[in-house]
């Protein structure tokens, strides 16, 4: 066992430095072993006495003894790399899953508390290079049995199953009440979660809510060489007789296993066709978030098998993070009260104007484009906002997106794109935040067909805000009627890109009555130009059409 204590420095020679030191312009780094070269540097330096550690018989150092571990441990596809102050980490060399002994890993970690390895948790999605491990030796020096016991004890521990690509087939039942732009974006997202594996998405089919319809289609996309089957249905599967499940069978294929103890993700199942994997997804897997299609995905693509025992023991750490358009969230105040957030007396506000939505009550012409007073509406809104004390305004564009830049061209604005407008505002929300950053207090979200909102309401806004620690939430309000703007401390941004959808964000503010606060903004101020009639009334028009 190594012994430390105080040394004259001529005696050191071989010793474990325990401090750094310095020796004129010399500096020794703690755990440097000092040879007869660095005694005399220090003895120049008028360095007389050290704290050392000297080894004992049968000790190894700390690199050698990391070294030692890492290598042990080391299954397929993991390189290390060289040791330094007793550490060496694990890398993976190749995408895919990494699996881990978790007994031999705890096996290891309890010989001798100086030896330690730390790992991801098993079965991570990872892209090669990520680190996936770290061998860490505590002391400068271990014994050289104890190390050669941690070694054995986790030998081939670790690994990464290497993404195999797959062709996938897909197919998407359809009911009148699922949009086909609903269906668009989950393809998209599906292609998103195939990617880092190489694989890809060769076909849709896109059929009725029938075992036989799905049948069929499962043998068409076979034929087109599809080795990889996954199942999304426009009606939530409540059994094993459902009608996924059902055209699964008929189509000569077995359902292995349905729900799982992962939330997102109960109303998974799993099965197999012409002996390939077969996955009905539940209703959550068409947002991009982490749900339980994601764990049973990526282990498939990797060859892991994933059996009804595997699913079933998924429950511990199964309580995933909420998805805010799910149609039965799991309580009814999903937003958290955070009342020791942070808050700056001075914030740096930024100002988002929400321009993507296809002005549909309009009936036809972007509603943003219309004028009033000689100026669109939406340049307006931005001219309000640049002229407020948000520190800079940010414009999210979807439908139309050209001509509403055109009309912001010169003005200074920043453009965030929501291609997914058509689902709602959410993506519009989630756009204009990643535009904004996290250096940001808080964000102000406004709509672009306000044109009475003024400079004024908006300073009105940030100040109470800045001087209103107590609620970071202010919400305009005319005649005791709250509506928009909204003014958003950053303690919330997590819970507005939770967002999906065209489900807004009332439901968070519901959930935290004490952090809002009200901002009047007074009843004239709540002209909202959507329709024909009220714009006409309003006294605007669109450019090509003349004012009477």
């Amino acid at each position: 066992m190594m012994e430390f204590g105080p040394v004259p420095t001529a005696d050191a020679e071989g010793c474990i430095l325990a401090h750094a030191t310095r020796a004129g312009t010399a500096v020794f780094k703690k755990g440097r072993r000092l040879s007869k070269e660095d005694i005399a540097q220090l003895q120049k330096g008028g360095i007389e006495n050290l704290t050392v550690g000297r080894l004992s018989s049968g000790d190894i150092g700390e690199d050698a003894a990391a070294e030692l571990i890492a290598e042990a441990a080391r299954g397929g596809n993991l390189e290390t790399d060289a040791p330094f102050t007793g550490r060496v980490n694990l890398y993976a060399s190749a995408s895919g899953v990494f699996t881990v002994d978790r007994h031999a890993v705890d096996a290891m970690n309890r010989i001798d508390p100086g030896i330690t390895i730390a790992t991801l948790a098993a079965y991570e999605q990872v892209e090669a290079g990520r680190m996936v491990a770290t061998a860490k030796i505590i002391p400068f020096a271990v014994g050289g049995k104890q190390a050669q016991t941690a070694a054995e004890a986790i030998r081939n521990a670790l690994d990464v199953a290497p993404f195999r690509p797959r062709m996938v087939g897909l197919v998407a039942t359809c009911l009148p009440h699922l949009k086909p732009s609903t269906m668009d974006k989950t393809r998209r997202v599906l292609s998103a979660r195939l990617g880092p594996s190489g694989s890809t998405l060769i076909a849709e089919e896109r059929v009725a809510h029938t075992e036989t319809a799905v049948s069929k289609a499962l043998t068409r996309l076979h034929q087109l060489g599809a080795d990889f089957f996954i199942l999304f249905g426009a009606s939530a599967v409540v059994d094993e007789d459902d009608v996924l499940p059902a055209g699964i069978r008929l189509a000569g294929g077995t359902v292995e296993h349905f729900g799982m103890p992962v939330d997102p993700g109960n109303l998974l199942l799993t099965g197999s066709f012409q002996g390939h994997p077969v996955i009905g997804a539940p209703g959550c897997a068409r947002s991009p978030k982490e749900n339980g299609f994601d764990w049973v995905l990526s282990r498939l693509l990797a060859d892991i098998p994933v059996t009804r025992q595997d699913i079933t023991g998924m429950g511990v750490g199964g309580l995933l993070m909420e998805i805010s358009s799910r149609p039965q969230l799991r309580t009814q105040s999903p937003a958290q009260t955070r009342k020791d957030a942070p808050h700056q007396a001075d914030p740096k506000v930024a100002a988002i104007i929400l321009a993507a939505g296809k002005s549909s009550r309009m009936g036809g012409p972007n509603k943003l484009l219309a004028h009033l007073h000689g100026k669109s509406l939406i340049r307006t809104a931005a001219d309000a906002a640049i002229a407020s004390s948000a520190g800079k305004t940010i414009v999210v564009t979807g439908h139309m997106a050209d001509p509403i830049k055109a009309e912001l061209a010169g003005t200074g604005v920043h453009i965030a794109h929501n291609p997914d407008f058509a689902e709602g505002m959410a993506g519009s929300i989630l756009a204009g935040l990643e535009q904004a950053g996290e250096d940001c207090d808080a964000v102000l979200i406004m709509l672009g067909d306000m044109p009475a909102i003024g400079k004024d309401v908006l300073n009105g806004m940030i100040s109470q805000f800045a001087a209103s620690p107590e609620t970071p939430i202010i919400v305009a309000t005319a005649d005791g009627k709250r509506g928009n703007p909204v003014l958003w401390g950053k303690q919330f941004f997590s819970d507005l890109r939770r967002l999906e959808g065209d489900i807004g964000a009332r439901h968070i503010i519901a959930a935290n009555p004490q952090l809002v606060g009200e901002y009047e903004i007074g009843s004239a101020a709540r002209l909202d130009l959507d329709t024909p009639e009220a714009l006409a009334a309003a006294g605007g028009a669109f450019p090509d059409v003349k004012e009477s």
